[in-house]
């Protein structure tokens, strides 16, 4: 594991240093005083951190500054801020540092910290990841998830798209299948599409993620890592990810922000 600590006094960055390496022995550790002369370096050598500890109040780039100039070149760097002031809880959170910790640093407090990004990790690596942005693709264990048919797979697309809302089959029909002759013929096709998708998921044990009742159909949101719900709940990265296209394969497909 490859740390960075970042402070402009002395004294606290040797602390800093101190107490990091008391927890967590076998990581590199790098210290700077300033934001600037991390970002340097790491232009020159690219090997970006896997976690930086950081200052807030510094002279020249603070710590805030820094963390958005970070996530610009290494996005999947943890941003852990060490401040005095509380007062910069709410910045923190807003440019998605991954963990906000008042000084004095403790062993345990970093040990909190580190353990809280891996159990995120972990779970998000036993999720089904879904691709919104661009064309709209599924994943499973890092390998794409066959569907037996196109449309199983749009129906699926929709069905995300709706965030979990329950979707009937009349409904489903007329934006997957276009106009349909019958109520009857509706159900009849969409059934056929749900029952694939339904067969598709249990093969890799994820049956429950879709929800039937009363002759409607939904996904269980919880059960997703999704780059369009990780948008909408604030996620900066994916946010600047995002470069205008969503499910372009598809018509009906339109971002929704409410």
């Amino acid at each position: 594991m490859r740390i960075y600590v970042i402070d402009d006094e002395p004294i606290a960055l040797n602390a800093s240093e101190h107490v990091i390496h008391s927890a967590v022995p076998d990581a590199q550790i790098t210290s700077f005083t300033s934001g600037d002369e991390a970002l340097e370096v790491l232009n020159q050598t690219a090997e970006y951190p896997d976690i930086v500890f950081s200052d807030v109040e510094m002279p020249g780039t603070n710590g805030l500054e820094f963390a958005v100039r970070l996530k610009q070149i290494s996005p999947k760097t943890e941003i852990v801020f060490v401040t005095a002031y509380a007062k910069y809880a709410v910045e923190a959170f807003r440019v998605r540092a991954n963990g906000y910790i008042l000084k004095p640093l403790t062993a345990d407090r970093v040990l909190e910290e580190i353990q809280g990004m891996n159990n995120i990790r972990d779970e998000r690596n036993g999720l089904l990841k879904i691709r919104c942005f661009g064309s709209f693709e599924v994943f499973w264990k890092g390998e794409p998830l066959p569907f037996e048919r196109e449309k199983v797979k749009e129906l699926f697309a929709y069905l995300i798209d709706r965030k979990g809302a329950l979707c009937s089959s009349q409904e489903i029909a007329a934006a997957i299948l276009g106009k349909t002759k019958s109520r009857l013929e509706a159900k009849i096709q969409t059934g056929s599409l749900i029952r694939n998708l339904r067969k598709t998921l249990e093969t890799i044990g994820q049956k429950d993620l879709l929800i039937r009742s009363r002759g409607r159909t939904a996904v269980r949101t919880k059960g997703i890592d999704c780059d369009y719900f990780r948008m909408l709940e604030g996620d900066m990265e994916v946010v600047n990810s995002y470069r205008g296209e969503y499910m372009s394969q598809y018509r009906w497909a339109e971002i929704q922000t409410e």
